[in-house]
């Protein structure tokens, strides 16, 4: 059985064990995963950030993954490097649960595209 076949519990498990293993830290939950996603993805390496930079963060990493099914669109990086999305497909209306599996199901995909996972 590959990863594909897999359900969703236990591919994001899976994927929280992969993390663990290569940053040495296992990300508490969703939140954590968005926000390595949205480090990786502002190219800076590990930085001190203040708490308003890891919500920033973390919404690119949001964009990011969702932009696999083109709810978002790349519109570039401002001065200072920091990446830009524009929403430009509504969501899809759900409660937090059925908007957290989305989210989920987007982050798996997003480390698998990059062969990461």
């Amino acid at each position: 059985m590959n990863v594909i076949d897999k359900p969703i519990n236990v591919q994001w498990e899976n994927l929280l064990d992969m993390l663990q293993t290569n940053i040495g830290k296992r990300p508490a939950d969703l939140n954590g995963v968005l926000f390595l996603i949205g480090v990786q993805e502002l190219g800076k390496g590990a930085l001190h950030f203040s708490k308003e930079q890891k919500q920033d963060l973390m919404h690119i990493g949001i964009c990011r993954v969702l932009s696999l099914s083109g709810y978002y669109e790349f519109q570039g990086r401002d001065e200072d490097g920091w990446p830009h999305w524009e929403l430009v497909q509504a969501l899809p209306h759900g409660d937090l649960l059925a908007q957290e599996s989305l989210l989920k199901m987007h982050v798996l995909e997003y480390f698998k595209s990059n062969d990461l996972f």
